[in-house]
């Protein structure tokens, strides 16, 4: 038989207060609503919806635009040799495809960022 321990270890759990939670009631009230003068509501519904952020000169100018970065993508395509041995170096570091298409490229973008933020004339005189 195995001797028994004289030490008993004991744990006294500390009663805890039991609380509870009482939760107010939310008060009552409608969602809030903007008050709306009647003036504004006349005005609104008379105000154009079709607006249009671009005039037709910007349109023609977005066209110029694409048509010039296209431009310069096509004038830098090509090199292919046909022997994949050979390396023709003036054909691929050519005037057209190194200084030129890169020129007008970044020229198309320009004419891109002019289109877009080019103000129509009607809103230049208003201000």
């Amino acid at each position: 038989m195995k001797p028994q321990s004289s030490k008993k270890s004991t744990v006294q759990a500390t009663p805890t207060p039991q609380t509870k939670t009482v939760q107010a009631p939310l008060p009552k009230h409608k969602p809030h609503q903007p008050q709306v003068n009647a003036n504004i509501k006349s005005k609104v519904s008379k105000t154009n919806t079709n607006v249009n952020i671009f005039e037709k000169e910007n349109y023609i100018w977005m066209g110029v635009g694409i048509v010039l970065v296209l431009l310069g993508m096509l004038l830098m395509i090509g090199g292919k040799s046909t022997d994949p041995n050979v390396f023709n170096e003036a054909e691929i570091y050519s005037f057209r495809r190194i200084t030129l298409a890169p020129i007008v490229f970044v020229l198309g973008l320009v004419v891109e960022f002019y289109a877009i933020f080019k103000k129509p004339k009607n809103q230049i005189a208003n201000v």
